[in-house]
């Protein structure tokens, strides 16, 4: 219950129209209850007088009373969608909401499938519990306690019995749900895991089609699809004994009333109204039971998806912004690591105990292995991941007392895998400041030798890129991420080796804009190009997670250090490479 009462939080603010779906349930309820009442009061009233006229009459009233019970139908099914729209409206864009804040960490060792699943699927599961299953609870309380009382005014030993059956239907819906809600979490998370194989076949089709892999990843595909069939089976065996059982205990007292009502007419303790209205009630009594199996149903599902759902939510963000935090102008672009050390996750150190500072406007090359470290100095700086120990000053603050949406505003990250949207060139390169003129797009463009290509395109900057930027080649879309870059024009910028995808005169052009545009700028280079290597200002060589060598170009070459053993060897690949080695 504690999950259905936070979900119930997502209807506060359509209280009203909760009252008005009630009050309509409970309209149409009454007169559903009422109308057994009329027939049988009907029956009584033409067999005790023998005027057909009241016939006639009977038939009328039940006309209208059902006319406006089916009127009240309409209100509680219309409010009780509205409600459920507006709920399941509330809980995808708090979910939506939750997931665009959280920290790199939290969808690291997050399954995009499985986050698909929750936004769609589950909340799914949590609309149709607020437009079938919370106020279908209510209907079917309400008509079991009025057909109830209805029965036990008319003969109480009689209803007794018949209500007794009551308890084995009740007992059988509480261990159906009991059974059927570990089945339907399966179900949801199998349909997570589902959509993050489509997913990952399907952005990866190039790689798959490369390698022939297309039957493996069917095969791959096909293991979660026979077991999410399989326990969908499981489910459906389950309802489709339970639920006929149920309506088969419930429909057990006809035979008792006939025999039981009959004795009593003849005795002339029942008229044939009341066995008449007995028989209606016993109907009617069936169909909130046969609903009480599918709000069981609904209920488990609900519990279900409103765990996954609520897993998000209830979700802390590892990198959280400090209440009063500051709001930081811009800065000159002064940077220093004070005893870093960080890691994933625990799983071993990613940086140990680094310090450097960075004066403004100079250029920095971070060098190093696969796993040294240099790429994590950079996510630190951006401040998608918090230290371990030690803190990271922009001009002397730290970046943990200031809020996030202005560090991002001075400090910017070109990042190495470059995201594409589906949209056109212009609004991808003006992606993060979206109030840039044509103008300052063009020249940010031309900045980054883009323009030109971007001239012989049919639509020129209106033309539409594909998903993740597939219409473009490595290069183009390394130069579209620059210009997107550049034309926030932060004070710290960091190129997480920006060049690697362009050809060598492309490269060429890119380097003599930068050589401009860093002028002002503390740049961070992740690269191992030797030209812009040659150029900063100062050199950081990391190796396990540790700063080892620090200085220029030629105070590293002129001892024996990693960086002159990394340097030589990049001069041995090229000249390698010049001389058709590969």
């Amino acid at each position: 219950m504690k999950t259905i009462l936070r979900l119930l939080g997502f209807v506060r603010q359509s209280w009203h129209l909760l009252v008005f779906a009630f009050i309509s349930l409970v309209i149409g309820t009454g007169f559903g209850i009422a109308i057994p009442r009329m027939l049988g009061d009907g029956i009584d009233t033409v067999l005790g007088s023998g005027e057909r006229s009241f016939i006639i009459i009977a038939a009328v009233v039940v006309v209208a009373a059902s006319a406006l019970r089916g009127l009240a139908g309409y209100g509680n099914r219309y409010f009780a969608e509205v409600v459920s729209q507006r709920a399941s409206y509330r809980v995808r864009n708090a979910l939506y909401e939750r997931l665009q804040r959280l920290s790199f960490a939290f969808h690291d060792r997050s399954q995009t499938g499985q986050l698909m699943s929750r936004a769609t699927v589950d909340v799914e599961a949590i609309r149709m519990f607020f437009a079938l299953g919370m106020l279908g609870m209510a209907q079917v309380l309400f008509m079991f306690l009025g057909v109830a009382y209805m029965l036990l005014s008319i003969n109480w030993p009689l209803a007794l019995f018949t209500l007794f059956f009551v308890i084995p239907v009740s007992t059988l819906a509480v261990s159906f749900g009991r059974r059927i809600r570990p089945i339907w979490m399966k179900v949801q998370v199998l349909l997570g895991f589902m959509g993050t194989t489509l997913e990952e076949s399907l952005t990866g089709i190039s790689v798959v089609k490369a390698f022939s892999r297309q039957p493996e990843e069917s095969r791959k595909f096909a293991a979660p699809a026979a077991d999410l069939y399989d326990t969908q089976m499981n489910a459906a065996n389950l309802m489709a004994f339970s639920m006929p059982t149920m309506v088969f205990l419930i429909s057990l007292p006809t035979a008792l009333i006939l025999w039981y009502g009959g004795r009593q007419v003849v005795a002339g303790t029942m008229t044939v109204g009341q066995v008449t209205q007995f028989i209606l009630y016993l109907g009617l009594l069936m169909m909130p039971i046969r609903r009480l199996g599918f709000m069981v149903n609904i209920f488990s599902r609900t519990i279900s998806a409103g765990q996954r759902i609520l897993e998000v939510l209830d979700t802390v963000s590892t990198v959280r912004e400090k209440p009063g935090a500051l709001e930081l102008g811009r800065v000159e672009g002064r940077v220093a690591f004070e005893n870093v050390s960080f890691s994933y996750d625990n799983i071993g150190p990613a940086l140990k105990d680094v310090s450097f500072e960075v004066k403004p406007g100079q250029m920095v090359a971070l060098l190093g292995g696969s796993g040294s470290g240099k790429s994590t100095v950079a996510n630190l700086l951006a401040r998608f991941y918090d230290v371990s120990g030690g803190r990271i000053t922009v001009d002397g603050v730290d970046i943990r007392d200031v809020t996030l949406a202005s560090l991002r505003r001075n400090v910017v990250a070109a990042q190495q895998d470059v995201f594409l949207f589906s949209s056109t060139i212009r609004d991808n390169i003006a992606y993060g400041a979206v109030d840039a003129t044509m103008e300052q797009i063009i020249d940010v463009a031309r900045a980054a030798h883009l323009h030109d290509f971007i001239q012989s395109l049919p639509d020129g900057y209106d033309t539409w890129v594909g998903e993740r930027g597939d219409t473009l080649s490595g290069g183009e879309k390394q130069r579209l991420a620059i210009a997107r870059t550049l034309l926030v024009d932060p004070s710290v910028l960091i190129l997480d080796d920006s060049t690697a995808s362009v050809d060598a005169e492309t490269e060429r052009l890119i380097r003599q804009a930068l050589n401009k545009l860093i002028k002002g700028r503390t740049t961070f280079i992740i690269t191992h190009r030797l030209p812009l290597i040659k150029n900063a200002d100062l050199i950081l060589m990391f190796k396990d997670g540790e700063l080892v060598e620090r200085g220029t170009h030629d105070a590293l070459m002129a001892g024996d250090t990693l960086y002159k053993e990394l340097y030589e060897s990049q001069l041995r690949v090229d000249r390698d490479y010049g001389e058709g080695g590969y």
